[in-house]
């Protein structure tokens, strides 16, 4: 008969997969995140994935002897419940970095219903639950859009706020060389830490601008770490087991 350890675990994690998206109790207003505490740390950072791009950045980093954070949408450019998807995320997870919500489509919440905007984050907690097993503790709301209401609904779903304190521009149109010089400009400032945007959808980003920055913060001293590092704090609000592959994973979501 199984013990009442092992009870308990199974029934932590079956809510940590299929909590409703109304059972958490509303916690104080979340903190938001918008630079790096820890002396010294790096935070490379990448939205709107997973996608083309997560596994050759993965691998990039952990040559480095270094640390990604990843915020991934459901329903972006890609459906992250798709057995490619599925395995690229469980791929950079079990290297050891960091993954977080960047919601379910990349809608601005801003524009959104509380309701709407709920559904955006469980979503989101969902499919990091189902495919990795954990609950974040981190939601970078799109385009750094937020409100009152997005910062309730972030409190209920016991959730911070990141934001960023250097954007490359990579999503934006900007040249390699535009996007290099914001690295630069770390250096130049003398910036005791940075929490850098950038985007793992964009093909430059991985073959450029990742080994550029690998190479500069390194020959420099800084620690690549993740966000929940260079903060000092937890990356996840509970972290369990995934859905097993026997049970087919929602799909049909992104056609939603």
């Amino acid at each position: 008969m199984p013990s009442s350890s092992m009870l308990l675990y199974a029934l932590l994690t079956a809510l940590a997969v299929w909590g409703h998206p109304h059972d958490l109790h509303q916690r104080a207003t979340p903190q938001v995140y918008s630079s790096c505490i820890n002396p010294n740390d790096i935070a490379l950072t990448f939205d709107d994935g997973p996608y083309d791009f997560l596994r050759d950045i993965s691998d990039q980093f952990t040559a480095a002897g270094a640390k990604a954070t990843f915020f991934f949408n459901g329903n972006n450019f890609d459906c992250i419940y798709s057995d490619t998807r599925v395995a690229d995320v469980q791929y950079a997870y079990a290297a050891g970095h960091m993954v977080a919500s960047h919601t379910w489509s990349h809608a601005d919440l801003a524009t959104l219903t509380s309701d709407q905007v709920v559904d955006a984050m469980y979503r989101s907690e969902e499919f990091l639950s189902r495919i990795v097993g954990v609950r974040p503790a981190f939601m970078r709301p799109p385009f750094g859009s937020y409100n009152e209401a997005v910062q309730t609904a972030a409190a209920g779903r016991g959730q911070s706020l990141a934001l960023w304190d250097y954007d490359t521009g990579d999503a934006d149109g900007a040249t390699p060389a535009q996007s290099k010089a914001i690295y630069d400009s770390v250096i130049s400032n003398n910036a005791n830490t940075a929490l850098i945007l950038e985007h793992e959808t964009q093909e430059t980003t991985a073959n450029t601008l990742v080994p550029y920055a690998l190479n500069l913060f390194k020959s420099k001293g800084y620690k690549l770490v993740t966000l929940a590092e260079c903060l000092g704090v937890d990356a996840y609000q509970a972290v369990g087991v995934p859905q097993q592959r026997t049970v087919r994973l929602p799909y049909h979501f992104c056609r939603i």
